[in-house]
């Protein structure tokens, strides 16, 4: 229950904080406590905030808070509240540790959110599931009890059903049955005086118990069977829609219903004005990977009484979409996609607009808008759990679409025209807008902001009228964090390339920056290598420069947000001029003076991970690099990635057709002019770009010519290690690149990364 003050116990309450916070007559004023540098360890109390979602009335959003846990091992998650008018302070709502993906009713009274993280009575975890929360009050209900779990809840407009997914079969809740029924019988025979409560069960009970054993073996029988965040995928199980219906008292029993079922997934849960359909997304193709991506959009009746309740093919997009609106008329529909044709390594994202029609014809609104949206720049700290990302908005009169769009390193929100495509920007200035969610008068936004000094807050932007863009705060999640460190923001520069292209990059200096000295540098180049860096913050930048180096990050050719022609230059030409550019930033920055020719270093994950080793294979002017989850061996992650479009959009041909591009493109072809000390980072885990494709391979080769090398592996980690893998990891990451750059840039000793003498009663890798 909130407590709400008259304005008179208001007023006096800010006249008494105010008399308070006046100094004494004569007294000495106080200096103000100087700030510290930023660590690597301040990652353990940093709060995160993600998937704002604002009220029906428009007066509250819910979000959710991600902190660290206790361990440091892991994250934890809960549901929030703040007011939209900024004059409260934000409620935590849920009390688990894993909820997330809250959403409102459509009336207003009630969310619903994921709750992970709940155990059984034997200790083990059970799957997520569905729980609702009254904001009349009480306790969180879970309402799914799936032996596979639940997610992506949306309700039904009239506030009486939620439709969500999952991957639970028949057979899973069949088995489920079973071990209820046998838990049971053990229950009522536990403790019985008698021969028989002692005697073992039936052999048909035994043989019951041996069905329900899952094997942890792999029969693999497509060419993609591992996913870089699920690790080995199971083709028997598809995620499929299933709708509930809410009890009206506690103690209702609530069961689930399943709408479609099938080979293949579903997902974009969208309902009908009216309740009676969900419109949903699909792709029906056996094993699509080499084939260019198309969204197939049905409907289905939410309920078994409607007649049809089979599902409905409407029509076939050629190519992937996600981001599902339905327009306010229950007419249209709009999306993100990238056409297919023609191929391309880069195809810039645009919205489009479809009616619901069969064999309807979708349009390309933003077609003449030559930037990424639906996008943003990135940073190494949007929520590592619990993010749902930008989605589109409608206007109630179905006039205007609200969108995020990725220009030139920032990340604006923007009102679209629904019918010309005209782009306005709303928001401006160095920063980026992560999340967002209207009101549904579409007059105020709720918008998670980031930028270079700040991980991202919420703030309420006015969108329809004539202050549109004014923001202004309603959280401060990191504010006692920050009001001790020494922020600073980098220094923009653009430059022009070898051949005249223009390039924008960024400096990040010490924070007690002097011109007069001389520094270190590190060149930090950006995955992708479709993606870009910008006004957002970057951990790691503020960290290297507080530890005394120059942070050069650059967004090379090749990279987005600065149109669909820089981005697809590179196409089958990678790595090769976009090398060039981040060299022609490196002289650029030379020029000024500030930094020592000696003590240069180069690092980047994935795609920056291919670029830091393909640096050090064309000069030596690097004293050392760190290659992180990289490509060495073009032709082996060929055979190995967990997905398989970059052929024909990075390669003309196959590796085993065409082994010369490959190879010409392939580090580990020019291993021998490696001389520069070089480390590598790989996440054990790693699907995207498996360790024995990449520095693994180097880190061999490089052993056996005797150069000076080392290698960080880190057990369960996925490709997202540096974003969102866990905490004691990603701290040890920044850690050990340091730790290299400080052994061969600064002298510093770290006897970790030398061979040593083995230790007595130690046995050798023979034994």
């Amino acid at each position: 229950m909130k407590f709400r003050f008259s304005a008179q116990v208001i007023t006096a309450i800010i006249v008494l904080a105010y008399a308070t916070s006046l100094p004494a007559q004569n007294s000495t004023p106080q200096p103000s406590p100087a700030k510290r540098a930023i660590t690597d360890k301040d990652l353990f109390n940093f709060v995160w905030i993600a998937d704002p979602q604002v009220s029906p009335d428009g007066s509250r959003a819910v979000f959710t808070r991600v902190v660290t846990d206790e361990k440091r091992s892991g994250y934890e998650t809960s549901i929030w509240m703040v007011a939209t008018s900024g004059n409260e302070d934000p409620l935590r709502m849920t009390n688990g540790k894993h909820d997330a993906h809250a959403r409102w009713s459509p009336d207003g009274r009630r969310i619903a959110f994921v709750r992970g993280g709940e155990k059984d009575e034997s200790g083990k975890p059970r799957p997520a599931q569905i729980a609702i929360l009254s904001l009349a009050g009480g306790e969180a209900r879970i309402i799914t009890d799936l032996p596979k779990g639940a997610a992506g809840p949306v309700w039904s407009p009239d506030s009486k059903r939620i439709a969500f997914l999952s991957s639970t079969t028949p057979e899973d809740i069949e088995k489920e049955q079973r071990k209820k029924n046998d838990a049971k019988i053990a229950s009522v025979t536990t403790g019985a005086n008698s021969r028989e409560s002692a005697a073992p069960r039936n052999p048909a009970a035994k043989a019951d118990s041996d069905s329900d054993r899952e094997s942890d073996i792999h029969i693999i029988t497509r060419a993609v069977y591992r996913d870089n965040d699920e690790g080995y995928l199971d083709f028997k199980r598809h995620e499929h829609l299933w709708v509930i219906e809410i009890p009206t008292t506690s103690d209702e029993p609530a069961k689930p219903l399943q709408l479609t079922s099938g080979d293949y997934d579903e997902g974009e849960i969208v309902w009908t004005h009216d309740g009676s359909r969900i419109y949903f997304l699909t792709s029906r193709i056996d094993e699509p990977y080499y084939e260019t991506p198309s969204t197939d959009v049905y409907s289905v009746a939410s309920s078994p009484k409607m007649s049809g309740s089979a599902p409905e093919k409407l029509v076939t997009v050629p190519m992937g979409i996600g981001d599902l609106a339905l327009s306010p008329d229950g007419r249209r529909v709009a999306f993100h996609g990238s056409i297919t044709q023609p191929v391309r390594s880069y195809s810039q994202p645009d919205l489009w607009i479809m009616d619901l029609a069969p064999n309807a014809q979708p349009r390309n609104l933003t077609a003449s808008y030559d930037f990424d949206m639906g996008s943003s720049v990135f940073g190494d700290n949007a929520a590592p759990r619990g993010g749902n990302g930008a989605t589109l908005h409608w206007s109630p009169d179905g006039r205007w679409l609200f969108d995020t769009v990725a220009k030139q390193g920032r990340t604006p929100l923007v009102r679209v025209d629904a019918q010309t495509g005209t782009v306005t920007e709303i928001t401006h200035g160095d920063q980026a807008v992560l999340d967002f969610s209207v009101t549904p008068d579409a007059r105020t936004a709720v918008a998670l902001v980031s930028t270079p000094v700040a991980i991202g807050d919420l703030f309420t932007v006015l969108i329809s009228d004539n202050q549109s863009g004014a923001q202004t705060r309603i959280t401060d999640a990191n504010k006692a964090l920050w009001s001790q460190l020494n922020l600073t923001a980098p220094e923009e520069i653009n430059y022009k390339s070898f051949d005249g292209m223009p390039i924008q990059g960024w400096i990040q200096k010490p924070p007690d920056f002097d011109a007069k000295k001389k520094y270190p540098l590190i060149l930090d180049i950006h995955g992708g290598p479709h993606a870009a860096y910008g006004w957002v913050f970057d951990h790691e930048f503020q960290w290297m420069a507080a530890k005394g180096y120059v942070v050069l990050y650059i967004n090379p050719r090749g990279s987005t947000s600065y149109g669909q022609d820089f981005g697809n230059i590179i196409q089958y030409h990678y790595p090769g001029d976009d090398y060039r550019d981040l060299m022609a930033g490196v002289d650029e920055i030379l020029k000024r003076g500030y930094v020592d020719p000696k003590k240069l270093g180069v690092t980047g994950g994935s795609g920056g991970g291919v670029l830091t080793n393909w640096t050090v294979t064309q000069t030596d002017r690097f004293a050392a690099a760190v290659s992180q989850r990289d490509i060495s061996d073009w032709a082996s992650w060929w055979y190995t990635a967990d997905f398989t479009l970059f052929e024909p959009n990075w390669f003309k041909a196959p590796p085993f057709q065409d082994p010369k591009d490959y190879a010409n493109r392939s580090a580990i072809t020019f291993v021998e002019k490696i001389h520069t000390p070089i480390m590598f980072v790989l996440g054990q885990a790693d699907y995207r770009t498996p360790q024995d494709s990449g520095g693994e391979q180097l880190f061999r080769a490089l052993k056996f010519l005797k150069r000076p090398t080392a290698m960080v592996v880190f057990p369960r980690e996925t490709h997202e290690l540096s974003r969102s893998g866990e905490p004691w990891h990603r701290i040890e990451r920044l850690d050990n690149i340091l730790g290299w750059f400080d052994k061969w840039l600064m002298g510093v000793p770290h006897p970790e990364y030398e061979v040593r003498p083995e230790k007595p009663g130690t046995k050798s890798a023979d034994h």
